[in-house]
């Protein structure tokens, strides 16, 4: 299963949301009626597939606890990730903690990353992609990484 492409899409006020037609039915397809969704440091949320979140997990859980930087991690992935069911329209419903975390009110942007989609606010969403754009332009090529040169773009 794979994710890409980017659709912007409206939030209810109690916080029920459609993704586009192809990702619901890639989600809806993966063999689980639910998704895990969980929060992710750039003040985005993640929404995993039940198989692609079970892998995610096992390697946050495996994680050395004693290490502050993996224990925040755990704090946030774990801590924040909540399995959604599809409603019978679906739908999927982000908590109050979720949409609060991300800034999610009215309206929102989904983005695919292989394999897992992302959702932003709407207009954190395109202010960090200016940002983003800007970062790599002014990136001096000797700093480009060697994996990312590789690309055949």
């Amino acid at each position: 299963m794979f994710f890409k492409g980017i659709s912007k899409i409206s939030v209810d006020a109690k916080g029920r949301f459609s993704l586009p037609k192809l990702q619901r039915e890639r989600l809806q397809g993966s063999g689980s009626s639910s998704v895990v969704v969980t929060a992710d440091p750039s003040r985005c949320l993640l929404i995993y597939p039940m198989t692609a979140w079970t892998q995610f997990e096992a390697q946050i859980v495996a994680l050395p606890n004693a290490h502050p930087s993996a224990r925040q991690y755990q704090r946030l992935y774990l801590g924040y990730a909540t399995e959604i069911d599809f409603d019978g329209s679906g739908r999927l419903l982000l908590t109050s903690e979720l949409r609060e975390y991300a800034g999610i009110d009215r309206k929102a942007t989904v983005i695919g990353q292989g394999n897992k989609l992302e959702l932003w606010d709407v207009d954190q969403f395109d202010k960090q992609s200016e940002l983003w754009a800007d970062e790599l332009n002014d990136l001096p090529p000797n700093e480009v990484p060697d994996f990312i040169q590789k690309l055949n773009i």
